[in-house]
């Protein structure tokens, strides 16, 4: 058919008119870049799931059963946490479920940020405080050159007194401990301040007030406390007949497996920055349970053994103090009017003991007076007050009460044992101001003790009132006292800071 030249001239002419319609034209401005744009949004927005700043869960495995970290919510195949299941509400459409799905998963994303957030601030703070005590360090006088109101660290009881104050002056400002408020009293939360363990329960007690070193936003805390006591495990579940102590250790197994379940901390760091504290002998047994879970985190322990799996480096050793009546008995005679030299009074505990009961509680030595038990009407404090040298020998476990006690009365320890840590020794020089004698010198205790002259007894028996200080307990803690520097030896931990490195000036 063919088409004449008028028609088609015709139809170019009903084209031309239909794309220069306003209409049309209007419409395509308005539709166009809404197309575009709705490209673009479904190609650069990620959806939900990805938010997360951590692209796969962080798992780990005990007991058979997988945990996941809590960043990516709550594990669902953990036996000691009901799993979390996604049901609709009565009147909710699928649609208006999905929202709210998608609204959570932003709102836990927020958290999450802000949380890394703090972490990375909380790092950044410890990075400057490590830089500022290494520095600190390279100044080798036996003073501090920081200034300070109530004390300036000086002499040779410390390993670097100027990297020490500079620490103890950092901790004050930056150190902050969050207290987990799951578990009940009397296992938790609690202790004993009036026996051989009121170190453990005087922490306890301490930290629960929350007026030092504590925070309540744990996403600024330094270091997380696992707050249960063994000494009141032990009382409530120890099985005395069967001598079964298997109780013990589940309830740590399960209150780990809570908090871990419930916060994050434990699974971002593995128990690296948590911290148990123990005066009691069964202190490592507790641990021991779940040796796998507490080979990172900070163990506090009066039982400070090397042979029993302490590392120094990781783990703090703490003093070992008996409070029967609640307070301290400080003080004894000037060094001019002690007449004893060496003095011991204890049952028969341990092998050490034994050594040195079978080696001198016989020889009616005026010198070394060395008692199984004291003769009626003796004062076990006078004897300490009226001696230049109290033996402190190891007993079952190898924390003696007796080095405290002796520094109180201000009589130069004598520590005899077997791979023992003392107390705060990452910061104190225990040579200074006691005397180590191996268990095999035990029969030479008055040879050794005899060959230190007078001039340098003095010397040592000064340095005792001096660290005294450092082992007090007082009602409300005092500055540089035993409670500030147990919180010392754990903020040295958690920076990762060691001060005896830098050596004795």
């Amino acid at each position: 058919m063919m088409i004449s030249p008028h028609n088609d001239k015709a139809q170019h002419t009903h084209t031309s008119s239909f794309w220069s319609s306003p209409s049309l034209n209007l419409g395509l401005i308005l539709v166009i870049p809404s197309v575009v744009l709705l490209v673009l949004v479904s190609t650069l927005v990620p959806h939900p799931s990805t938010f997360s700043p951590l692209s796969s869960p962080w798992k780990w495995k005990y007991g058979g059963h997988w945990y996941s970290s809590i960043f990516n919510g709550s594990s669902t195949d953990s036996p000691f946490m009901e799993a979390e299941t996604d049901k609709l509400a009565p009147n909710m459409s699928s649609s208006d479920a999905l929202i709210d799905k998608d609204v959570d998963n932003v709102t836990s994303t927020t958290r999450v940020v802000k949380r890394s957030s703090k972490l990375e601030m909380v790092e950044a703070y410890m990075a400057r405080a490590r830089s500022s005590i290494k520095e600190a360090a390279r100044v080798r006088n036996l003073t501090s050159i920081h200034q300070d109101p109530d004390y300036v660290p000086h002499g040779p009881i410390y390993r670097n007194a100027n990297a020490f104050h500079r620490s103890y002056l950092e901790m004050e400002k930056l150190f902050k401990i969050y207290v987990y408020q799951e578990g009940e009293p009397p296992m938790f939360h609690n202790g004993p301040c009036k026996s051989i363990y009121s170190s453990e329960g005087r922490f306890i007690h301490e930290v629960e007030k929350g007026k030092l070193y504590t925070t309540q936003d744990p996403d600024e805390a330094l270091v997380y406390f696992l707050p249960f006591s063994v000494a009141m495990l032990v009382r409530y579940l120890y099985e005395s007949e069967s001598l079964k102590t298997d109780a013990i250790g589940r309830i740590v197994i399960d209150y780990i497996h809570v908090i871990s379940s419930k916060y994050p901390y434990w699974n971002r760091s593995l128990g690296a920055d948590h911290f148990m504290l123990s005066c009691h002998d069964w202190g490592p047994l507790a641990s021991s349970y779940v040796p796998h879970l507490f080979n990172k985190s900070i163990r506090v322990l009066c039982n400070a053994n090397t042979s029993e799996g302490f590392t120094p480096a990781k783990d703090a050793s703490f003093p070992e103090i008996n409070l029967l009546k609640g307070e301290a008995d400080i003080g004894g005679l000037p060094p001019s009017r002690r007449s004893i030299l060496a003095f011991f009074a204890g049952h028969l505990h341990g092998y050490i003991r034994y050594l040195l009961l079978n080696e001198w509680k016989d020889k009616n030595d005026p010198d070394v007076q060395v008692y199984d038990q004291l003769p009626k009407g003796v004062s076990y404090m006078s004897k300490l007050k009226n001696s230049r040298f109290c033996l402190c020998p190891s007993g079952y476990e190898v924390a003696s009460p007796r080095i405290v006690e002796a520094i109180y009365a201000e009589c130069v320890p004598v520590l005899i044992s077997d791979g023992y840590v003392a107390p705060f020794s990452d910061v104190l020089n225990w040579k200074s101001f006691s005397v180590q004698v191996t268990v095999k010198d035990i029969p030479n205790i008055k040879r050794i003790l005899m060959g230190i002259s007078q001039r340098q007894y003095l010397r040592m028996q000064r340095r005792v009132k001096q660290v005294q200080r450092h082992f007090v307990v007082n009602p409300t803690p005092k500055r540089y006292d035993v409670f500030h520097m147990i919180n010392h030896s754990i903020w040295l931990r958690r920076l990762n800071v060691h001060i005896q490195d830098f050596g004795v000036p």
